[in-house]
């Protein structure tokens, strides 16, 4: 009989559950979206030449609008993915709303994507963390998997993409005022 298995081997192995694919392409969704080649493991943020277009990322807002990211062409764009129950997604969040606020003027903005929640549920997050950006509601995750080499497939992660509509940079997990300001503001201060 075999011995069960302890809980350093089942944490590792629900870690590398809950990662995601690991490989070094992928394909895509079967939408239009370009192939998505994995970056690795942490915190990316890639040079110019490394810069891959951004997948396709349209729908309708937690307020019922709708909204495609290529409408904002020529800014720059901190896209998060987040869910109300997700406790680092309500740690992060004054991180975001106080970066958002600081770098509106410099040509930045912020979406949301809410995934795997309910509208009622994401709003009353929205509401109490006094979030200024919209948030797309993606209660399937379609458009995280547009992401799903690059980002993890649970929140919370955060993609930037620079004013000409490629993926600039990457976190995953949870992220500090600190760790985005500097980026956003690099980014920002590059031409389309």
């Amino acid at each position: 009989m075999r011995a069960p298995a302890g809980p350093i081997a089942l944490c590792a192995l629900t870690a590398a559950l809950l990662s995601g694919c690991t490989g070094k392409n992928a394909t895509t969704d079967g939408t239009s979206g370009p192939l998505l080649r994995t970056l690795g493991d942490g915190n990316h943020i890639l040079r110019v030449e490394d810069r891959i277009p951004a997948p396709t990322i349209r729908g309708v807002t937690l307020d019922g609008d709708s909204l495609d990211v290529r409408s904002l062409r020529g800014k720059v764009v901190v896209l998060n993915f987040w869910a109300s129950w997700c406790a680092p997604c309500r740690a992060e969040s004054p991180n975001l709303v106080k970066v958002a606020t600081d770098n509106a003027s410099n040509g930045v903005t912020f979406v949301g994507v809410n995934f795997k929640d309910d509208r009622g549920s994401a709003r009353r997050f929205d509401d109490v963390h006094a979030v200024p950006y919209p948030s797309l509601f993606d209660q399937p995750g379609v458009i995280l998997t547009r992401f799903r080499t690059l980002v993890p497939q649970q929140p919370p992660s955060t993609v930037l993409i620079d004013r000409s509509g490629r993926i600039a940079g990457i976190f995953r997990g949870g992220v500090t005022e600190t760790e985005l300001s500097g980026p956003v503001q690099a980014l920002a201060a590059e031409s389309a």
